[in-house]
């Protein structure tokens, strides 16, 4: 009966590591969340409209992933991200903003 105790805590313990380990993010994981912020930037680029946030949370996702803290480093890459959409989103606003405002 004491054996049967330990196995199944044992087992238990594997499927928790398992689990933990499947929840981290990966190098890989980081990698296309930072091209796809690194894309959204580019393009509030060439409309005129980077915020200086985005730049500034791309700088620390990259060095918190230098640090192998990828999970980390893949938050701070979709907030970058996020941010990017926010300042493109804002972007077109302004411009369809500006047309109604001009007197005619």
């Amino acid at each position: 009966m004491r054996n049967f105790a330990v196995i199944r805590l044992v087992a238990v313990a594997l499927l928790a590591a398992s689990t933990t380990a499947a929840l981290a993010a990966s190098a890989d994981d980081y990698k296309t969340a930072l091209a796809k912020a690194e894309a959204a930037n580019k393009t509030a680029a060439a409309l005129k409209n980077q915020w200086t946030t985005t730049a500034e949370t791309l700088k620390d996702a990259q060095a918190a992933a230098a640090a192998g803290n990828y999970d980390a480093a893949l938050k701070l890459a979709a907030q970058a991200e996020a941010l990017a959409k926010a300042s493109i989103a804002q972007a077109k606003e302004q411009a369809a903003a500006w047309t109604k405002a001009v007197i005619r």
